[in-house]
């Protein structure tokens, strides 16, 4: 069994995604942004991004909602995608994949349209089966794809939620609330940790929420 062992802070992402939801600004989801250089802007979240006083490295999307100021001034970092069969966090996430880069941060992608927000977070078990560990940071907590085994370090009161992608077996340990193979996805919600520490069995996809 491969021990996959996760924290709140324990990530070292290669590459940043920048969507077009609402900006964080918790210090805990913008903490990479001094540090990653390759920070890439989904279409649109490219104007707010500038105007918050940073520079992507790249803008990929349709460019449907690009401004006219961006193209002009920012040509050279745009990358146009005009693929209709997926959205723009998944066109970054395949640019990076492309480059080599297997560990990424998304920021942006809740908040502003519900629909969007959905989508965005489900994805996140589509890139873990194309082999990119993207986690999604939110100003509250973050969103973490897993296979399989996961063990958590965590404080003592840590609210989490677990939604099922077809994940079989499932079980706990160190958790107020025992778990089972959820049909939906309400059902893994609420839960909390009794210790500095939890473990989740199961063969399959699931998706964690931990609030910081």
């Amino acid at each position: 069994m491969a021990e996959n062992k996760y924290s709140i802070e324990d990530f070292s992402p290669e590459g940043i995604i920048i969507d077009a939801g609402e900006f964080p600004t918790n210090p805990k989801a913008l903490r990479w942004l001094g540090d990653c250089d390759k920070v890439v802007c989904c279409d649109g979240a490219g104007d707010e991004f500038i105007a918050r006083g940073y520079r992507p490295w790249r803008i990929v999307g349709d460019c449907d909602s690009v401004s006219e100021t961006i193209r002009t001034h920012y040509s050279g970092i745009i990358r146009r995608n005009p693929d209709q069969e997926t959205n723009d966090q998944t066109k970054a996430v395949k640019y990076l994949y492309e480059k080599g880069i297997r560990k990424i941060v998304i920021i942006g992608a809740t908040g502003r349209r519900e629909d969007h927000t959905l989508g965005n977070i489900s994805l996140l078990i589509e890139y873990l089966r194309m082999g990119v560990e993207a986690r999604i940071y939110t100003d509250y907590g973050v969103f973490i794809p897993v296979k399989e085994y996961c063990e958590v370090s965590c404080t003592s009161g840590t609210q989490v939620s677990i939604f099922n992608f077809g994940a079989t077996g499932m079980r706990s340990e160190g958790l107020e609330y025992p778990i089972r193979d959820f049909g939906s996805w309400w059902q893994g919600t609420l839960n909390e940790s009794v210790g500095s520490q939890f473990r989740i069995y199961a063969s399959g996809y699931y998706l964690l929420f931990i609030n910081y």
